[in-house]
């Protein structure tokens, strides 16, 4: 029983809940006078120089802060890097996942594509590059086995896709199965961007520019085989394809193949589970492997000097010292995944329970929570440049 004179419970849990109340919005109010004291110039200046992903904490300071972080001129102005990775979830199941690179918080992005399912059941998620998605949707409902299908590239920051016209090679979608697609997009020339369908012995060219299908026959479709999307580099306005003899084809956008370049060291020898890799880096191509999965030594190497083709070794090390393991597993599996497009930073996984970022500056290694299984990953630099959507 209450004392005399003291009020009653339930009065004083309302009391209390008033009073923190009062306090919040007595420390919002504070929070936004803190920012209105800053002229909106400098302000706008400074928050268009800090990544996207740290825009995306400052929504939560308050209701003024979540109107200026979402301002879609800042955005654009944002200098953008690595985020996280959209990875296929496991071997024999359907969808995508996106996580942070921070391991932390919720995803940045939806990898349903929810803005795409309004007007398709299915979306089929395929090449990520430069920021864009390029995905199959069938028209129909998939269990009609109809062969129709839009393609579609899209922008899962801003939400904004296109619907590419009709492939002009008959039954196209039946052949994807037996073939690859790429998509070609730079961020810094973000008026172009390019799809590539190789299908049999014919590819068609999807260039925005014109925003026409081309349709050329090619021999690097068939010899020697390439490995597909996820071993693909768009860099210098070519595509860069890894192939299965170690080497790495420089496609135009015309589908000419303008070089053939082979992996240095003992690429071929080693191209064995894990084979080979590629990707890009401060504006370099990089290529690395794994000599031997059992004594699991990485070679990471990069192609400083484009024009003659002479790969720099970059870093070497070995992978079961960074993970603090003296011999392999039988059911693990080491390789690295990625590299950092602006940092001599890469990422590994034991293929089981750990995925980890390695400085090959100061030799650094930390655990990083992003999906521990890997399987399909393609690292994802968010983009609010404007690019040729047609309004979607």
């Amino acid at each position: 029983m209450a004392q005399s004179g003291s009020p009653p419970p339930f009065l004083t849990t309302e009391i209390s809940s008033e009073m923190k109340k009062k306090q919040e919005e007595e420390e919002e109010e504070e929070e936004e006078q803190a920012a209105a004291s800053i002229p909106e110039g400098p302000l706008v200046e400074i928050l268009s120089r800090v990544p996207y992903r740290s825009l995306c904490r400052f929504k939560c300071v308050s209701k003024p802060w979540l109107a200026l972080c979402s301002d879609p001129d800042i955005r654009k102005r944002c200098p953008q890097t690595l985020s996280g990775f959209f990875q296929l979830r496991t071997h024999g199941m359907d969808g995508v996942r996106f996580s942070n690179l921070s391991g932390r918080g919720p995803p940045m992005v939806d990898a349903s594509l929810p803005f795409l399912r309004k007007s398709y059941e299915v979306v089929n998620f395929g090449h990520c590059c430069g920021g864009l998605v390029l995905c199959t949707c069938p028209k129909a409902d998939p269990r009609e086995f109809e062969d129709e299908a839009d393609l579609v590239v899209c922008n899962p920051a801003t939400e904004k896709w296109t619907k590419l016209p009709p492939c002009p090679i008959e039954e196209w979608f039946r052949l994807l199965s037996e073939s690859h697609q790429y998509l070609g997009f730079d961020p810094a020339v973000p008026s172009r961007f390019v799809v590539f369908l190789d299908l049999l012995d014919e590819v068609a060219i999807y260039s925005s520019d014109t925003g026409r299908w081309t349709v050329v026959r090619s021999g690097w479709i068939i010899e020697p085989r390439t490995m597909g999307y996820l071993e693909s580099v768009f860099l210098n306005g070519t595509m860069h394809l890894l192939t299965s003899e170690s080497s790495i084809l420089r496609v135009d956008t015309e589908g000419k193949v303008c070089r053939n370049i082979d992996i240095p060291g003992n690429a071929r020898q080693s191209f064995v589970d894990p084979s080979p890799s590629i990707g890009q880096s401060q504006g370099c191509l990089y290529a690395w492997y794994v000599d031997n999965p059992n004594t699991c030594q990485l070679f990471v190497w990069a192609l400083e000097d484009y024009g003659s083709a002479n790969w720099t070794l970059k870093h070497t090390v070995n992978i079961l010292e960074l993970f603090g393991r003296q011999r392999r597993k039988h059911d693990e599996s080491y390789k690295m995944f990625a590299v950092h497009p602006d940092r001599n930073l890469i990422f590994l996984t034991d293929g089981k329970k750990k995925a980890i970022s390695y400085d090959m500056d100061n030799r650094e290694v930390h655990v990083i929570g992003i999906c521990r299984k890997l399987w399909g990953v393609q690292p994802y630099i968010p983009c609010f440049a404007d690019w040729p959507s047609d309004g979607h």
